[in-house]
């Protein structure tokens, strides 16, 4: 019998915090159904036009709003965004190829005719969503909460790609097309971009989003994935039986 009280009040505890909750809480008004399919619509789009369908006042508006609610660990809010529209996204690209391209090219002929066409498709795009890490931030939260100081890069990281998940999923909701690009894996380019877009010296390079009008229909399809057998596990059920044997 003990063990079927326990049980019993185990039950009792869950249903009056649902209840509790219930009271607090008005129904949400986007339902896990509709923001599980906006998420998913996302998807890795290329071939981008020069023009965009969305005003820039629109886009602005995106990335503003996203910057304003988007988490951080301890609320530091490292996350800084450049929006390059126009002749100035142009000018942004062509540093970009400027600078990479006697790197490419000393790897190899080969590498550099591959991707010289996709940088200029990148360029060829109507905007960028310019994602940075402002490591001041960064350095003072090591400084604040010391215990957990060797996690502040990783944090940092997961701060800025929930940001352009976030406004990579809103921008193709808009009707927009886009793709993430990491250019900073050139180490020069990312001081160059520094430079030409004039932001503080603290200031990393995480990705640039590149989006414009979509060269065809959206494509919804997702690419193939792992099994939930292999990439999720269920312990809830064993920790409950192990509470209830208690």
């Amino acid at each position: 019998m003990p063990r079927y009280s326990t049980l019993i009040n185990i039950i009792l505890f869950i249903l009056t915090t649902l209840l509790a909750l219930n009271i607090k809480m008005s129904a949400p008004k986007v339902s896990a159904n509709d923001w599980l399919a906006a998420a998913k619509y996302r998807r890795s789009v290329y071939g981008l036009k020069n023009t965009s369908k969305v005003p820039d006042s629109r886009v602005q508006e995106i990335v503003q709003e996203v910057l304003s609610f988007a988490p951080s660990s301890y609320n530091t809010q490292p996350v800084r965004v450049t929006l390059v529209t126009g002749e100035k996204h142009t000018q942004f690209w062509d540093i970009v190829i400027n600078t990479a391209e006697p790197i490419l090219k000393a790897a190899g002929a080969a590498v550099w005719d591959k991707m010289s066409g996709i940088l200029q498709s990148h360029k060829a795009s109507y905007g960028s969503v310019v994602f940075w890490e402002d490591s001041a931030v960064t350095d003072e939260a090591k400084k604040t909460h010391a215990s957990y100081a060797h996690l502040f890069e990783s944090f940092g990281e997961h701060a800025t790609g929930m940001n352009q998940i976030l406004v990579w999923t809103a921008l193709e909701l808009e009707g927009l097309g886009a793709n993430l690009q990491h250019m900073n894996g050139i180490p020069p380019v990312e001081e160059a971009l520094k430079k030409f877009l004039d932001v503080p010296a603290s200031y990393k390079l995480r990705a640039h989003l590149n989006y414009g009008d979509e060269p065809a229909a959206h494509n919804t399809a997702v690419p193939p994935k792992r099994p939930a057998t292999e990439t999720f596990k269920l312990d809830g059920l064993v920790s409950l039986m192990y509470m209830i044997d208690q």
